[in-house]
């Protein structure tokens, strides 16, 4: 009897009430935190801004790839016409690929300068570190017109401070911003002094992150610090130089204002060097702000956007055979 009547007891203790809720268990209907309006009412503005800054230009752009501006203002419909010019007439677009690349392949050096500065930078002992690093980011929140234009006159062929500085080595000094042959790797170096204070902050970043015990037992294995640079330091850090890659790869291909301030704005028009230093992003603005060619300049923005979406892609299948994540 007792143990049945106890048993009744814990059952109607266990057991609430009909309109009563159990101790530990949740109210119906949906909470807060349960609602989807409030993951829209924290989603919705980054969506609103993502279609008004990305989406809309995006479609605009391909819709415009098929249109061609008036003489007069409107625009006409004429299909794949923009495409077929641009395969057609390729010789623009494949000179302007050439120097894009070949300022690339310059400007991307500023990634193992950077990766040797930064591995100095976390030396043990160094002191003013912090103003070493303020110094390297300076130019990188200064404007790159004003950057442009400094270096502009740092260039110029009569009075830069380059030439001073050559002559008196006893060199001669040129006209770098106006010779085909000096003006892109003139601005590829404008661009690496620029963009280090970047690469340096993130590799920095990623040198601060590998552990301290495996420099102190590849120290007890007897290793030097070129061995442990190669061995240890690369090998962890290869995931920050692979994000720096993709970052100054898609950067380079998409330069324009280094180009439009050092060149003083009219590229072929004014500088004797601008046909020799037409790169895609300085085609586009020829094409569509200058010759008033709107739809053939959004189809070279679009053949950019495909070129640097197949890069990126291809950087992402390399990176399987270099990249240690672990």
């Amino acid at each position: 009897m007792s143990q049945s009547t106890e048993g009744g007891r814990g059952a109607a203790t266990r057991a609430p009430r009909r309109g009563q809720k159990g101790r530990g268990q949740t109210p119906r209907g949906r909470g807060p935190r349960q609602s989807p309006w409030w993951a829209l009412l924290f989603v919705g503005p980054v969506m609103v801004l993502f279609a008004v800054l990305f989406a809309y230009p995006f479609v605009r752009t391909v819709w415009l790839s098929f249109l061609q501006r008036g003489p007069f203002g409107g625009y006409k419909y004429i299909g794949l016409k923009n495409y077929r010019e641009l395969i057609s007439n390729s010789g623009d677009f494949l000179a302007a690929l050439g120097h894009t690349v070949e300022y690339s392949l310059i400007a991307l050096l500023g990634i193992p300068i950077a990766a040797v500065i930064a591995t100095l930078l976390n030396t043990k002992g160094l002191r003013g570190k912090s103003v070493y690093r303020t110094l390297y980011y300076l130019p990188v929140v200064t404007l790159p017109a004003v950057v442009g234009m400094v270096w502009r006159l740092i260039y110029n062929g009569d009075y830069g401070i380059l030439n001073q500085l050559l002559g008196i080595f006893g060199l001669s000094g040129r006209s770098w911003v106006s010779d085909p042959k000096t003006i892109i790797p003139a601005v590829a170096v404008v661009a690496i002094w620029a963009g280090l204070g970047t690469n340096i902050i993130i590799l920095l970043a990623g040198l601060q992150s590998i552990p301290e015990t495996l420099y102190e037992a590849a120290t007890l294995d007897g290793a030097g610090r070129v061995k442990t640079f190669l061995h240890v330091t690369l090998p962890l850090l290869s995931p920050t130089l692979f994000l720096v890659t993709v970052m100054g790869v898609i950067g380079c291909l998409q330069v324009f204002d280094l180009f439009y301030v050092m060149m003083g704005g009219g590229f072929v028009q004014t500088n004797p060097a601008g046909k020799a230093a037409t790169t895609i992003m300085t085609l586009f603005y020829q094409q569509g702000f200058g010759q008033n060619r709107f739809g053939y300049a959004a189809t070279i923005g679009l053949a950019l956007m495909v070129l640097i979406l197949a890069l990126t892609i291809l950087q992402f299948r390399l990176q399987r055979r270099w990249v240690h994540y672990e």
